[in-house]
């Protein structure tokens, strides 16, 4: 068969079959993350019917996928919100960096994989999935609860600590010096602060540079400009997922809005490739003897998770079941491990499949624990009943009556449930 027409094939068949492993999540309710992860391994190296055709073509558009990924997710910021949220969020994010990230850290070493892979790890076990993450809180009709500005700000912290995190971790894997990975941070962080203080600045004018009101010529332009600025940052070893990110920082209002709507397809599109591909150089047999770590981990991350959420929740003054809500709703892990893992398989490989089974446990597991975690735990703290009085003495009854119209009846407080339902749930702006 010419190359050209196994090419054609192999990549209609996976487009289709990725539409179709979308729509059956989409009716059950559950993210496509772990599907597409799964479809990869199912054709991948050791896999049913391995892809060789297209495996070119399917690598090139992972690096779109996770270029549009980071792009979309910095549409969503402007830079006055990402500089607000560091300033009032900040101890939330340093409590959130302990608590998940040296889980993960500890476990490679544990593993005997050496302190590179300790910094790649850490990354896997500590960022939470802000797409999954974004669905749940839409299917569960949580976006007006007073919560979810916390949520929100826990991510916008990681997020923007990924544009510090991803060009130290590249510079750590390409083996630079001290010098040479200090040069690239500085590097790096340069640069963010320069693209915060045009946006906050100038951004009027970016994005009058960039704006037209021709739709293709504006899909054209900014995706031109993102990836062109994408390439130049992974030529400076700064990471062309963090040069993305910087362009979508960089672009507001209108601008920003429909460059968001013309680009959602296609991100949803390469995204998915990217979570195939990932799958496809991950060996099935080798995830087994990595099932157990992943498990352990994804029990511990899980319940540090939920502890970071309360305390982010109970620093904005949240009441109680919103603060489990908080945490249960930040447990979901998906496309940054997934990105960060697929940064570290050169250096170790035993990432890849941990970092899979840990990401389908978590992907599955997160909008169960959104759900569930609040109930959970109300129940396991709910106070027993007291016990019922005894009967009342004869002389104390005979002198019930004028006892009660000498004092004032007293209301029953409310329970904590529904005063903190009440209060919880209602509108809130950050």
């Amino acid at each position: 068969m010419h190359d050209t027409t196994a090419l054609l094939i192999e990549l209609g068949a996976i487009i289709l079959g990725l539409g179709i492993l979308g729509r059956l999540a989409g009716r059950v309710g559950f993210s496509a993350i772990p599907l597409y992860l799964l479809a990869g391994l199912a054709f991948g190296q050791g896999g049913l019917l391995p892809l060789n055709a297209s495996e070119e073509f399917v690598a090139t558009g992972a690096e779109i996928g996770v270029i549009l990924l980071l792009l979309l997710l910095g549409l969503e910021y402007s830079a006055s919100e990402l500089v607000s949220n560091l300033k009032t969020q900040y101890p939330s994010g340093i409590v959130d960096f302990v608590l998940n990230a040296v889980p993960g850290a500890a476990a490679a070493l544990i593993l005997g994989w050496g302190p590179v892979a300790a910094v790649a790890l850490a990354g896997v076990t500590w960022i939470s999935s802000s797409g999954v993450i974004a669905k749940v809180l839409g299917d569960l009709g949580r976006l007006g609860n007073r919560e979810t500005p916390v949520i929100l700000g826990v991510l916008v912290i990681e997020d923007l600590a990924m544009a510090v995190y991803l060009p130290l971790l590249t510079a750590l894997l390409a083996g630079l010096s001290l010098a040479g990975g200090s040069l690239t941070l500085l590097i790096s962080l340069g640069t963010v602060g320069a693209v915060l203080y045009l946006a906050l600045r100038h951004g009027r004018l970016i994005s009058r540079a960039v704006s037209s009101d021709n739709p293709e010529m504006l899909l054209l332009v900014v995706l031109g400009l993102t990836v062109l600025v994408a390439g130049v940052a992974q030529e400076l070893q700064v990471s062309a997922a963090v040069g993305a990110f910087l362009v979508g920082i960089a672009l507001s209002g209108e601008v920003a809005e429909g460059a968001h709507n013309l680009l959602a397809p296609l991100r949803d599109l390469f995204a998915a490739v990217f979570f195939v591909f990932f799958g496809l150089n991950t060996d099935p047999a080798a995830i087994p003897p990595v099932l157990v770590p992943a498990l352990i981990l994804a029990t511990v991350t899980t319940l540090t998770k939920i502890g970071t959420g309360w305390y982010a929740a109970k620093r904005a003054g949240v009441r109680t079941a919103g603060r489990w809500r908080t945490g249960g709703t930040l447990v979901a892990r998906g496309e940054f491990s997934i990105v960060i893992a697929g940064l570290a398989v050169g250096v170790e490989p035993r990432i890849g499949p941990l970092a899979t089974a840990y990401v389908l446990i978590l992907v599955i597991l997160g909008p169960l624990a959104a759900r569930w975690t609040e109930p959970l735990a109300r129940r396991l703290t709910r106070k027993p009943a007291p016990a019922p009085a005894g009967p009342v003495p004869p002389v104390a009854a005979a002198s019930a009556p004028s006892e009660a119209s000498a004092s004032p009846v007293v209301e029953p407080p409310a329970t904590e449930a529904n005063d903190t339902e009440a209060s919880d749930t209602a509108p809130s702006h950050p």
